[in-house]
């Protein structure tokens, strides 16, 4: 560990959780130096829905590479490129009733965030955003601003301007009706509320603590924006690429969002790939108003085309989600049954849900147990407190269980470490 300690800077963070090195992984499971196997129940933070070096996506990547195709071409027009761009428009837009373009920004996240709030403000002639308490959005300066995570925010180092903060579906206080005051404050000439460009939202926010949008949140939220003139913009980021059992997480509510920011798993394999999704008549970008060196990752387009090839031509990739994402649920709500003293309640959709103990404390060290086990699981949430699994969507029911048993064990040496001391 000499190497990383002396050349690393102390911004690492997964690092500290999971103090070993890693060699090797397959499908949901990763190798040490040592050759001990850890089940991935953290998935590059929602990157790898398909697991690691899936056998054809590997395939379809060496060959490519191997025919000596193009690696970086800017926003040049290659082969794999327009492959891709068939694929997605024929596979998932059209399917979905979306005609919406593809605009390739630098290959993060927080980058494709920046390109979607920039398009916003420019289109609408609007400064202000609306974001909504416990969204995570990237820590670049202007997703930052829509960022609510204290710790992340001071990490900018100046003032995180132009974004209005309101209560999200379910948020405490805010009552049934968290929309109530955004209705309230847009037909109020008093309010203090400039008209915004646009809200900013994640359907289930991954970081913010696995909170969920109801579907009736959604549809009226839809229904404020449009008698507002106002744009909306799914951060789609974490609960895209099938994490909640369809394709885009908003698909239940049938809404249709005006720009969709993508990245972690749009790849496929890993590799770094960002992309919004504008709906046409909002395209009005002036030729590289919004650049970058990387936009043209091609390993990226190879993979990420074959991915929506193999699992999303039909529902069967998505219905095994879903199935699991019950498997899920049922497993995690006998642990919260059994252990009412840790835990609140199960929290989450689909393939991305997870547990809220009583405090950050108790989370931490459940996490750390189970990865005394072999499992890599993290925690999520305001104060840390939620135990976050978001393994592979490709995940045997065998491993998934064998995961969710480690994470049970560790749960119960908690309880009983606690009982003893408490005694």
């Amino acid at each position: 560990m000499g190497i990383f300690e002396v050349m690393e800077s102390g911004v690492q963070t997964y690092a500290r959780s999971f103090p070993v090195v890693f060699d090797k992984a397959q499908g949901a499971w990763l190798t040490d130096k040592n050759g001990k196997r850890y089940l991935d129940f953290l998935a590059g933070a929602g990157t790898l829905n398909y697991g690691h070096n899936h056998p054809a996506l590997k395939e379809v990547l060496i060959d490519y590479i191997q025919a000596d195709g193009i690696t970086h071409g800017l926003d040049m027009h290659t082969s794999a490129k327009g492959a891709f761009l068939t694929a997605l428009q024929d596979i998932i837009l059209k399917p979905r009733g979306l005609d919406h373009v593809a605009q390739f920004t630098g290959p993060t996240g927080t980058n494709a965030v920046e390109a979607a709030m920039k398009l916003a403000r420019k289109v609408t002639g609007r400064d202000n955003i609306v974001a909504f308490t416990n969204g995570f959005h990237g820590v670049s300066l202007g997703a930052l601003a829509a960022t609510g995570n204290q710790h992340h925010r001071g990490g900018a180092g100046t003032v995180l301007a132009n974004v209005t903060r309101l209560p999200y579906d379910g948020y405490p206080g805010a009552g049934e009706d968290s929309l109530l005051l955004f209705e309230t404050m847009l037909g109020d000439n008093s309010s203090g509320l400039d008209k915004p460009a646009a809200v900013l939202f994640e359907v289930v926010q991954g970081e913010g603590g696995l909170n969920v949008a109801s579907m009736d949140w959604l549809k009226r939220l839809q229904s404020i924006c449009r008698k507002h003139g106002i744009l909306m913009i799914v951060d789609d980021i974490q609960a895209g690429c099938g994490r909640t059992g369809t394709f885009f997480s908003f698909e239940p509510a049938g809404i249709k969002p005006d720009i969709i920011t993508l990245s972690k798993s749009l790849s496929g394999y890993g590799l770094p790939f960002a992309l919004v999704l504008i709906r046409p008549d909002l395209d009005q970008w002036e030729p590289g108003e919004h650049n970058g060196t990387f936009r043209g990752n091609n390993h990226a387009f190879v993979t990420a085309r074959r991915a929506l090839e193999i699992f999303w031509q039909d529902d069967e990739f998505a219905s095994a989600v879903r199935a699991k994402g019950e498997l899920l649920t049922t497993r995690l709500q006998k642990l919260v049954d059994r252990h009412p003293t840790l835990f609140v309640k199960v929290k989450g959709r689909g393939m991305m849900q997870g547990i809220k103990c009583r405090d950050g404390d108790i989370a931490d060290v459940i996490t750390s147990k189970a990865f005394e086990r072999g499992l890599v699981i993290e925690t999520a949430g305001p104060d840390d407190e939620v135990v976050k699994c978001l393994c592979p969507l490709i995940i045997s029911e065998q491993d998934l269980n064998q995961g969710l048993d480690w994470l049970a064990e560790a749960i119960e040496e908690t309880a009983g470490e606690r009982l003893g001391k408490a005694s």
